[in-house]
């Protein structure tokens, strides 16, 4: 979609005014770059030159994240990304995954690159009329492009800028279509010895010392599973006194 808006007008202070929005401006567009090699996609994403209001901007139409920043810096940050992307998540070997927990790692660089931290968990919020979350401070809205479409765009609001510049260490964008446009997705990992079955009244009566029976032989191989599917199998070894899972056999065919 198109977004219409209003440019920004310096208030009495003019030049002042402009030369604040710069200062902010450069610290943003440091701070997107870093995030944005966590941000998957088809390829690397370039950072367009930054604006203060969306005329003219083409906004993604996939999904919208909006969070508080707070510990240093005051303000919010709001992420859109384009359609595309929430279908590969929506569609990924190993189940859905939220955009909101797919792009956190995205925000928390954002976030510290301006000296700060994510206030809370993001929100995802309607794409239509998203910046008016933005509204009340200092607005930058930052595009990335993949190739010649926007791919993401990034808006920060600063009200309290922090004392000094922030720090954060991003990754390697991907550079191919499909699982590679995924890698950097946290995904939760569970190792499973075995299952059964039992009535209410048995889990009612389980007590310290009892003994539950598995489905599965002693020294069977233990199941390891991404978002509920079964990805490998292998067997229970131990770390410095914690328990790891010694990769035996690979399961499924696309985490090859």
């Amino acid at each position: 979609m198109t977004f219409s808006a209003s440019p920004m007008t310096p208030g009495a202070d003019g030049d002042a005014a402009t030369d604040v929005w710069r200062r902010v401006a450069d610290t943003v567009v440091d701070a997107v770059g870093q995030a944005a090699a966590q941000i998957p996609s088809a390829s690397p994403l370039t950072v367009q030159a930054p604006v203060a209001d969306a005329a003219g901007l083409t906004l993604p139409t996939g999904a919208a994240l909006t969070g508080y920043l707070g510990a240093g810096v005051e303000g919010k940050v709001l992420l859109v990304v384009a359609a595309e992307l929430v279908e590969a998540l929506a569609g990924t070997p190993f189940g859905a995954v939220e955009p909101a927990d797919a792009l956190r790692p995205a925000l928390d660089t954002l976030a510290a690159a301006l000296g700060g931290r994510l206030d809370g968990a993001p929100t995802a919020i309607a794409v239509e009329d998203c910046l008016e979350v933005l509204a009340g401070g200092t607005t930058v809205l930052v595009p990335l492009a993949s190739g010649d479409a926007t791919h993401a765009l990034v808006g920060v609001s600063i009200v309290q800028p922090a004392p000094g510049p922030g720090a954060a260490t991003a990754g390697g964008a991907a550079a191919s279509w499909g699982l590679d446009m995924l890698r950097d997705v946290e995904m939760e990992v569970t190792c499973e010895l075995g299952r059964t079955r039992m009535t209410v009244r048995h889990l009612l009566a389980l007590a310290p010392g009892d003994v539950v029976e598995l489905d599965r032989l002693a020294g069977s191989p233990a199941d390891l599973l991404v978002n509920g599917t079964l990805l490998a199998r292998g067997e229970v070894v131990v770390v410095d006194e914690a328990f790891g899972l010694r990769i035996t056999e690979i399961v499924t065919r696309d985490a090859t």
